[in-house]
């Protein structure tokens, strides 16, 4: 039976000798679309193509793309592991015509594939067409499917939509009949949601356009989306009806069971198929950038992470487990996906910290919910305070509470949960207690409620005039700020930037308009009230401020430019750092300072020199190109159609900004000619050029598998260049020497000084064996018949001391010695004892005999040769007289 790896090579290598130009899969984040949260289908890289937004070099395409399915619109997380098909992960087999052939090429594709390459029984299998599609109806008759089993379907089951409006189309599918022995009915029946008729292949004809008010029109390019999955495919052609029954499957569960010690086809099969499934999309998910949080993308990854770890708690692990099963995973499937392999240290690193973190509150988790259960009526739903607590408490997500009831035949009260997840945010608007600004913040809701939110004009300005609408002074609403005084100053609108992003506030002046002399210091801008307020923190310079007058505010212009040099190098930095170490990378924090910049990273170890020098290299170069910054505001699908990237865990309102920057050969865009594209509500240059020069300072590390550069840029760049140029010219002039010699002349240094160290070190030798001056002892004496060499030496350090040892037992031939060298003032210990005696006497007991009198403790070696140390050299002669009594016996 073909292995799933084979079965997708299979797939891959028929389509490309069919014309297909075969496709990497994409993230599972998608960067064409940051309104979807992640990759769920084969189509999602290509939907610029198909809407004719975006075209590549190739008219045909097939792929073996990386889908998840685990929230928002498409979300199977709660039945993974109960059913046979249901997946968090899986793959999407598929072919695409962008404009090329259709109908009566792609029906045929998928027949001969399924009936000849594997093997497929034709007797077995079924097609779907929509009702009204009589050219696919004869196709499929004329590719040998009877009549009888091509179905016409009127739902929408047989026609798909990318959205409200936009292309659109028919489909076709194949289904496979698994035998009257499986309870279910064909597609449109009565008894269809069954598991005996199980569809394998669908194929979307993609030749309308559709408008708001319902009608539509065909498209001038007709194009083919067709999907396969990998996990159905799989199971079919290993000859099972359920797709954890897979070679892959297996493997990974056979890994479960082998670090849970639990039988993998027991009574508790369930919860391995719950860990292998998650293994996979947690693992494809940290590989891609995401990494667990308490929202967006990452609190995804949380949930799913945290539910296969209850699973391994349920199957009796004590201890971390997920990340011992990332090496089986890479073994599965790392030859297809690299990035799996590159990033597997980050993907352990990640699960190990998670699943840690995750014990130490299960445990009393669990025990309230039991708890709760235990008060409650038999079958009565879980209280959904009680959900909330365990969600609030110890960051139980509402599903994984969900799972844990499902096995006990319970469920949650959900209206009450939602409830009491409102009045927790009630309360938390009304209850803010405390000291200074953090006990203050309720109070912008209430200047939110009286003053309305702020219109930001710093895109366009740097000053601009405003009416103020709101004072606040030690949280609370006042009339004025008078001279001297410290504040808050609020102003219906403002060119004043607050601190979002990773871009620090601006500073800068607000000047009353009836009196310009009268001057309030903008010493930071915040925003407040979920964002709506932007707050303006003053001292008062000279006069007084006024609710209702009109003011003129202005940025300070060198540090705003200075800041925004630093967040358009951000860009590049983030797009050179992708380009040089892999997809993975997303950002994990940044700082956009007028000083500096400092960027974090997913990336799960220190960047080399030559990675350092390339991503520095790549910065410099846009930024010389001196290509024209272009932000703009539109709606969620203009970005996506142009291809803008969104960042991890964030969230975006109906308009968007979008900020491109660079051009290269191989970009993005609708052009693909567009370096860095992001979706970044931020301040930026208008030409990449007005950054200046980019210092990339160094990388080091943030958290686990999180990396931070911080870099210079524009005049902090040129001072600090200026300040290591005259550096070198100062190195230069004491070596008397070209810059370009210096590190020749430098290395010469470093190699005389060595060797004049060696040439010391010999002649301290030298001088210890021939008893010179300062050397005590130096005569071999005879102790209980053995030959015994005691000196005291100065001049000479702890690590000469094997060396001279070893000449001493030469000399003597057979012998002990015993050396001590005085460091200044503690003491070095080293004794030796030829082969023929190492049965009488150990070179470790002299050492310790004689370390105990100079105030240290233990040595330890061999018996022919032992080091040891201690804190009072003086003691010399004491130590040699203690190590004789070693050797008397």
């Amino acid at each position: 039976m073909p292995t799933l790896n084979e079965i997708r090579s299979t797939f891959l290598n028929y389509f490309a000798k069919n014309g297909h130009e075969v496709v990497p899969s994409s993230p599972l984040v998608p960067r064409n679309d940051p309104t979807l949260m992640f990759t769920n289908s084969g189509m999602v890289q290509f939907k610029n193509l198909f809407t004719g937004v975006e075209t590549r070099d190739y008219k045909r395409a097939t792929t073996a793309q990386k889908c998840v399915r685990a929230g928002g619109k498409h979300n199977d997380l709660d039945n993974v592991g109960y059913t046979a098909r249901h997946h968090t992960f899986f793959e999407m087999l598929g072919n695409f015509s962008f404009g090329d052939y259709f109908k009566k090429e792609a029906i045929p594709f998928a027949w001969e594939l399924i009936t000849k390459d594997f093997g497929i029984d034709k007797s077995r299998l079924l097609t779907t067409v929509y009702h009204t599609d009589d050219e696919a109806f004869e196709i499929w008759k004329k590719v040998g499917v009877p009549e009888d089993r091509i179905i016409r379907i009127a739902t929408s089951d047989n026609f798909w939509q990318m959205g409200p409006t936009g292309p659109c189309g028919p489909c076709t599918e194949i289904f496979y009949d698994h035998g009257e022995h499986i309870w279910g009915g064909p597609p449109g029946s009565p008894d269809e949601d069954g598991d005996r008729f199980i569809e394998i292949w669908n194929i979307v004809f993609m030749q309308n356009e559709q408008f708001e008010d319902g009608s539509m029109r065909e498209l001038d390019m007709q194009s083919i989306d067709t999907g396969m999955g990998l996990e159905r495919i799989g199971a079919l052609l290993q000859e099972s009806h359920d797709n954890y029954d897979t070679d892959l499957f297996k493997a990974l569960i056979e890994a479960s069971a082998h670090v849970t010690n639990v039988d993998p086809y027991g009574d508790q099969n369930v919860h391995h198929r719950v860990i292998a499934d998650h293994l996979r999309s947690t693992s494809f998910l940290i590989a891609d950038g995401v990494m667990p949080s308490n929202d967006g993308r990452g609190y995804v990854l949380r949930r799913i992470m945290r539910r296969a770890m209850r699973h391994a708690h349920l199957l009796g692990a004590k201890d971390p487990v997920m990340h011992r099963l990332v090496p089986a995973l890479v073994q599965q499937m790392g030859a297809q996906y690299p990035e799996l392999g590159q990033a597997q240290a980050l993907i352990e690193e990640t699960l190990l910290l998670e699943e840690t973190r995750f014990k130490q509150t299960l445990d009393r988790g669990l025990k309230l919910l039991d708890d709760e259960l235990a008060a409650l009526p038999e079958d009565a739903p879980l209280p959904g305070e009680a959900a909330f607590k365990l969600y609030d408490t110890y960051g139980f997500p509402l599903d994984l509470t969900q799972d844990a009831l499902r096995e006990k035949g319970r469920v949650v009260d959900t209206e009450g949960f939602d409830a009491a997840m409102a009045e927790q945010k009630a309360k938390a608007r009304a209850a803010w207690a405390g000291s200074g600004e953090a006990a203050d913040l309720a109070v912008w809701f209430d200047v939110l409620d009286v003053a309305g939110a702020t219109d930001f004009l710093g895109y366009d300005t740097e000053k601009a005039e405003g009416q103020i609408s709101a004072l606040v002074v030690d949280g609370a609403i006042v009339d004025e700020i008078p001279e001297g005084g410290s504040g808050w100053i609020v102003v219906n609108q403002t060119p004043f930037y607050a601190e979002a992003g990773g871009q620090v506030g601006d500073t800068g002046v607000i000047r009353r308009l009836e009196n310009r002399d009268e001057v309030a210091l903008v010493e930071d801008t915040k925003k407040f009230a979920d964002g709506k307020v932007y707050a303006h923190k003053v001292t008062v310079e000279r006069g007084t401020f006024t609710k209702g007058e009109p003011v003129e505010l202005e940025v300070d212009h060198a540090r705003r430019s200075a800041i925004r040099a630093n967040h358009s190098a951000t860009h590049l930095l983030h797009e050179a750092l992708r380009e040089t170490l892999g997809a993975h990378v997303a950002q994990r924090g940044s700082l956009n300072a007028e000083d500096r910049l400092r960027f974090d990273f997913s990336h799960s170890k220190a960047l080399t020199e030559e990675e350092l020098e390339k991503v520095a290299s790549d910065v410099n170069r846009f930024i010389r190109q001196n290509s024209t910054v272009e932000t703009r505001i539109m709606t969620p699908d203009d970005a996506r159609a142009i291809g803008a990237q969104a960042l991890f865990g964030e969230k975006y309102g109906d308009e968007v900004r979008v900020v491109s920057m660079g051009r290269a050969e191989t970009g993005k865009g609708q052009d693909g000619m567009t370096y860095s594209i992001e979706l970044c509500g931020g301040t930026h240059v208008k030409q990449t050029g007005d950054i200046g020069t980019f210092v990339l300072l160094g990388d080091s590390a943030s958290a686990a598998g999180v990396r931070r550069i911080e870099a210079l840029t524009g005049e902090a760049a040129f001072e600090f260049l200026a300040k290591e140029t005259a550096r070198l010219s100062e190195v230069t002039a004491m070596l008397k020497a070209q810059p370009a010699e210096v590190v020749d002349r430098v290395r010469a240094l470093l190699d005389e000084r060595k060797a004049l160290q060696n040439e010391v070190a010999q002649l301290r030798r030298e001088l210890a064996m021939a008893g010179g001056a300062g050397q005590g002892g130096g005569e071999a004496r005879d102790v209980n018949g053995i030959r015994f060499l005691a000196q005291s030496l100065s001049g000479v350090s702890g690590k000469d001391l094997p060396a001279l040892i070893d000449e001493h037992k030469e000399r003597l031939g057979s012998g002990a010695v015993l050396l001590i060298a005085d460091t200044g003032g503690k003491a070095a210990v080293a004794a030796g004892v030829t082969k023929d005696l190492t049965d009488r006497v150990s070179a470790v007991d002299l050492v310790r005999a004689a370390v105990a009198e100079l105030g240290g403790k233990g040595g330890g070696g061999r018996p022919d040769l032992a080091q040891g140390g201690g804190k009072d050299a003086a003691n010399a002669d004491a130590a040699i007289k203690a190590a004789e009594q070693i050797l008397g016996g």
